[in-house]
């Protein structure tokens, strides 16, 4: 296990052409999130409550807002106005948000979001998580049923093997063509879309740190974090962790991103289920009574910084962890930097600050992307520029 003292972060070799990536070229991955999804999820969510119209006309400003594009002051009485002070606000007050970071202008609307619909202030709607009708609807529908059940499939397989399907259901997330229902089976149509794939090498560092701690970011809540949490069961069952540290986000971030009460939701689901999805529900249930499982929701999971940027008591979490695995496409864009980055890149390069053995599984949903050969990223090239963020291609890495 790596000394639990952490490294000081140092600064990533950063090419001069690896520009920070912003929202202001029509047309562009960021611009089309900023200036067409976002306003459609602010009515999506106005839509999914009874909000008074009052409230509604929180909504409505801002949708004017993100018309206008201008980022404006976080309010001084605001729970969080020193966190946004030290994140940088002020150099982006009266200018556009669509000049502003992509990833610095995502986390702003976010907030605004949740501003709108009372999560922060006073009065009934205060940690009403705006984002819930859909997680529980994800985890209700009859995919994440069929996935559940598919568990049982499992039991005749070898560890290993077994192993291998818990970790890409997790690499895959919410791809229902692509989880336990697989099984052992469309391995080689699956490995064609892997861009890069470390996987022996995940299992190796694991398997010569057996009985470390695992931290495991989590990304999305729903379908997404209960493979997350059979893997993190299986690291447990079989001796490759002798604890996990999930960490999830304080409150509600990106849409579907996971929050302890979304861990709780998950292991009442599977509870709540029978064979393997019980089996799995329960052990996870006593290991967090234990302090094996343990679930932390540091602040600065939801900062709309880059992890080179994370602050010392994180940094030592990280550091006392055989692994770190950081899951989903925005925790793969903060712990690499949200740059347009060569995608031949080095991944250890672009993570070298970073203050211990850590691991990215993501399907590709942004622009951002490292640690690709060149012949991989010609013929990817040749098949069209959606590669990079169409979900359909995915990656496994490690720094190790």
């Amino acid at each position: 296990m790596p000394d639990a003292t952490p490294t000081p972060p140092g600064p990533a070799e950063i090419p001069d052409d690896a520009s920070v990536i912003t929202s202001d070229v029509p047309g562009s991955f960021a611009w089309r999130v900023m200036r067409e999804r976002n306003p459609a999820l602010v009515r999506k969510v106005r839509d999914a409550f009874p909000f008074s119209p009052e409230r509604r006309d929180r909504f409505a400003a801002l949708l004017d807002q993100l018309d206008v594009g201008v980022v404006e002051p976080i309010g001084a009485d605001a729970h969080d106005h020193r966190s946004w002070q030290d994140w940088g606000i002020a150099r982006h007050i009266g200018t556009s948000l669509l000049h502003a970071p992509f990833l610095w202008a995502e986390s702003y609307f976010y907030r605004l979001l949740l501003d709108a619909s009372g999560y922060f202030g006073p009065g009934p709607w205060r940690g009403v998580d705006p984002f819930a009708p859909f997680k529980r609807a994800e985890l209700a529908g009859p995919e994440t049923a069929a996935e559940i059940r598919a568990l049982d499939t499992l039991t005749g397989l070898d560890p290993r093997e077994r192993a291998d399907v818990l970790l890409r259901s997790s690499l895959w997330g919410n791809r229902a063509d692509l989880s336990f229902q697989e099984g052992a089976h469309g391995v080689d149509a699956e490995k064609s879309r892997l861009v890069a794939d470390a996987t022996e090498r995940f299992w190796n560092l694991l398997d010569e740190g057996s009985g470390g701690r695992v931290c495991l970011v989590a990304d999305n809540a729903g379908r997404e974090l209960l493979p997350d949490l059979v893997l993190l069961d299986d690291l447990l069952a079989t001796g490759r962790a002798s604890e996990v540290v999930l960490h999830v986000k304080p409150h509600p971030y990106y849409v579907s991103d996971a929050t302890t009460a979304d861990v709780l939701d998950s292991l009442r689901h599977l509870c709540a289920r029978e064979g393997q999805a019980y089996d799995v529900g329960t052990r996870l249930w006593r290991a967090m009574e234990q302090g094996r499982l343990r679930v932390r929701a540091h602040a600065f999971s939801c900062a709309p910084l880059p992890y080179q940027e994370m602050p010392e008591d994180l940094a030592a979490d990280f550091a006392a962890a055989s692994l770190t695995i950081m899951k989903g496409d925005l925790n793969y864009r903060r712990l690499v930097g949200d740059r347009y980055w060569a995608p031949t890149t080095s991944f250890a390069t672009a993570t070298g600050y970073f203050p211990g053995p850590v691991a990215a599984l993501r399907t590709l949903k942004s622009d951002v992307v490292t640690g690709l050969d060149r012949a991989t990223v010609a013929a990817l090239d040749e098949s069209g520029p959606a590669w990079r963020s169409s979900g359909t291609h995915a990656l496994v890495q490690l720094r190790g």
